[in-house]
Parts: C-alpha cells; sequence; structure tokens
C-alpha cells in the first residue's frame, strides 16, 4: 500500500508529507482537521489507475475531506475494494517527474527509469513519445555511480538548484530498494516543489516474497485488516502464484510455462483470460480443488479450464480434486480439463465416473482452449 511504502521511505531518511490513514470518513475528517489546510484524500488499493477511477480527491476542508472519503470508501477500484484511505498534508508543486527502479532480468541490471513527464501513465509517454523516458541500467557489482544520478536527474528535469535535494532521493531510494530486497521502487509524481525541496508524493513499492525472511518487520506488508480479495484469499489456501486478469475463462495449471501457454493459447482462439493461476509442481487434490473453489466463488468466470500436465503432479490425483471441488460448491459453469502424463488416463476415467453434467474433457491444450472458448458464447 502507497502508506506503507512512504512508512519504509521515512525508515530510509526521505521526507514525505505528513499525512494519516484513516478506515471512516469520520478518520478523514479528523485527519484534515489536524493536518489543516488543503489535503488529499487517496485510495489505499494495490493497483495503479486510482486517479482516472476517482480515488484521489484534493480537497480544502475537514468536510470536504469527509465527504471525498465516503465517496472513495465505497469504490472498487480493478476489483480492489477500497478499505482505507490516505489523508495527506497537501504540497505546493513547481514540476513534477516520474522516477522507479526495478531488476532488468533481460539485462541483468538493476533498472533506473525515469521521466519529466511524471503524474501520468507512464506506459503512454513511452508509447508516444519514448524519447521523453531516460534509462540507466545499474551493474549490481559496480553499483550506483554519480554519473548515472546525474544523468538520471536530467532526465527527470530537476532544476539545478534543487540537484542535491534530487542526488540525495534517487540514491537513497536505491539503497532502499537493494537492502529492501524490493523487485520494484516507484514515485509518481515526484514533485519539486516551490521551495525546491525534492518529495516524493507518491510510493508503489514490491518486495520479494522469497526474500521476506530476512525482513521480518515487513512481513505483515502483504495483509490488511478485512482484506478479501482473490490474491490474498489465494495466498492463504497455499495458492501464491494467483494473478487476477480481466477475462472471464478461469485458469489453472501446474507450472508457470504451461499457465502462459494456455494464457496465449486462449487468447489466441478469441478468449480472455480471468486469471492466472499456478498451483506447482505437487499439486494435490486439496489443492486443486481450493484453487477451482476460488475461480467459482469469484463469479466472473463463464468457463474454467483445467490444463495439467503429470510430472510430479499425478493426474489421478488432480482429477480427485476436481470432483471434489464439484461437491463442495455449486458448479453452473462448464470446466474443460485437459491431463496428460503420470497417471492421465486414470484421471480420465476418474471424471468420466463423476459423470458432472459440466465437466468437460479434452485431449490437446488446443482442444480445451477452443472448448473453454466456445463455452463462454
Amino acid at each position: 500500500m502507497e502508506h506503507q511504502g512512504k512508512q519504509l521511505f521515512r525508515q530510509w531518511g526521505l521526507r514525505t508529507p505528513e499525512s494519516r490513514v484513516a478506515a471512516t470518513p469520520d478518520e478523514a475528517e479528523d485527519a484534515a482537521r489536524a493536518l489543516g489546510g488543503t489535503v488529499a484524500v487517496k485510495a489505499q488499493v494495490r493497483t495503479g489507475g486510482r486517479g482516472k477511477a476517482g480515488g484521489v480527491r484534493v480537497v480544502s476542508g475537514p468536510q470536504q475531506a469527509r465527504e471525498a472519503a465516503e465517496a472513495i470508501l465505497s469504490l472498487s477500484i480493478k476489483g480492489h475494494a477500497v478499505r482505507r484511505v490516505l489523508v495527506e498534508a497537501g504540497v505546493q508543486i513547481a514540476s513534477q517527474s516520474y522516477f522507479s527502479i526495478m531488476l532488468d532480468r533481460s539485462t541483468k541490471t538493476h533498472l533506473m527509469i525515469g521521466s519529466a513527464q511524471g503524474g501520468v501513465d507512464i506506459e503512454a509517454v513511452a508509447a508516444s513519445t519514448p524519447e521523453a523516458i531516460t534509462r540507466v541500467g545499474v551493474d549490481p557489482l559496480i553499483g550506483l555511480q554519480t554519473f548515472q544520478v546525474n544523468k538520471m536527474l536530467a532526465g527527470l528535469g530537476i532544476p539545478a538548484d534543487s540537484r542535491k535535494a534530487g542526488g540525495h532521493l534517487v540514491r537513497t531510494l536505491y539503497r532502499l530498494y537493494l537492502e529492501a530486497d524490493a523487485t520494484l521502487v516507484e514515485v509518481n509524481p515526484l514533485v519539486v516543489t516551490t521551495d525546491g525541496d525534492v518529495v516524493a508524493l507518491d510510493s508503489k513499492v514490491t518486495l520479494d516474497d522469497s526474500a521476506l525472511f530476512r525482513h521480518p518487520e515487513m512481513a505483515d506488508y502483504g495483509v490488511e485488516e478485512g482484506d478479501d480479495s482473490q490474491e490474498s484469499r489465494a495466498a492463504e489456501q497455499g495458492l501464491h502464484t494467483f494473478v487476477k486478469l480481466d477475462g472471464n475463462i478461469g485458469i489453472v495449471g501446474n507450472g508457470a510455462g504451461l499457465v502462459m501457454s494456455t494464457l496465449d493459447l486462449v487468447d489466441q482462439v478469441g478468449g480472455k483470460a480471468a486469471n492466472f493461476l499456478d498451483v506447482g509442481g505437487g499439486a494435490d487434490a486439496k489443492i486443486l480443488s481450493n484453487a477451482l473453489q476460488l475461480i467459482l466463488a469469484d463469479g466472473r468466470a463463464r468457463s474454467v479450464l483445467v490444463n495439467i500436465f503429470g510430472g510430479i503432479t499425478r493426474c489421478d490425483l488432480v482429477a480427485e480434486g476436481v470432483v471434489d471441488a464439484l461437491g463442495a460448491v455449486v458448479v453452473d459453469i462448464p470446466i474443460v480439463v485437459r491431463l496428460a502424463g503420470t497417471n492421465a488416463e486414470a484421471g480420465r476415467r476418474i471424471l468420466d465416473r463423476a459423470g458432472h453434467p459440466m465437466l468437460v474433457s479434452a485431449q490437446t491444450m488446443l482442444e480445451a482452449a477452443e472448448k473453454a472458448v466456445e463455452a463462454t458464447r
């Protein structure tokens, strides 16, 4: 969440606008009164596009903050219900820019990206005016160099009298990125104030889950009280590789490569995936049952495609998981199952014996994708 990212910024010595988290309109009103003057009321969700969805509002007093919070707390932004807002003191902005640091696996570097066009979709800037984007790759063995900081500051359009503050911020965010084991640190907008200071007006931080054993104090950053999103429920059930998408075909597979290929094939035959769900190489009946129940409970899927290649995973156990799920929830959409590999024939026999009207068997990936897409129509 933004407020958690800014907490990290402050722990590493960066200044952020004074702010308070509020869960109710009353709390937002109290926060605005304590902060005084103009405040921004911002939805706290783990997704972008908040401003376009009406999740960020600048208001001039406590009563307006209350009204803004009431409206924002009723929103769902890209499937994420808003349960908290950040009430933040206003800042006098002279200019704004975009800055991020991320892991670039293709070049094996830590990649800094900057643009003087901040506060907007950076993807749109990259597509329309790629020359407005500055990229600086930092070799992890050499580290961040002064000339690289200067190149980035120039790309950000930081004025000369703010270069010292800007350099401090860039170096500090790079240090945070390394020391916190982050895979992304993004600030949009990064602003220069009218008094020449450089301030992170927003924060987006992604931490590497695999490194959390080194940071026990950050273990609860991914948990939000009252969060019942699919992602949270998936994590609770041991389905850690789950990504919500905007289509209507639920996807379940074992292995990230197989799931990616399945998504591509569904797209190729004219469908759109509702999710990316990798149940792992050793998925048993319980995991498969949890996976199907998670997708079916969401209500958006019009069909489900289960694509399993049995290596470590036994296809008969997968079939048992599918049958378990059919007995645990009301299933009124087709579930297309493609099994290949270890005990695939035994798995198909289990599915056939179940005799469920919504079970559809397929021999190949292409056939499975076509049947799943056809079922949505």
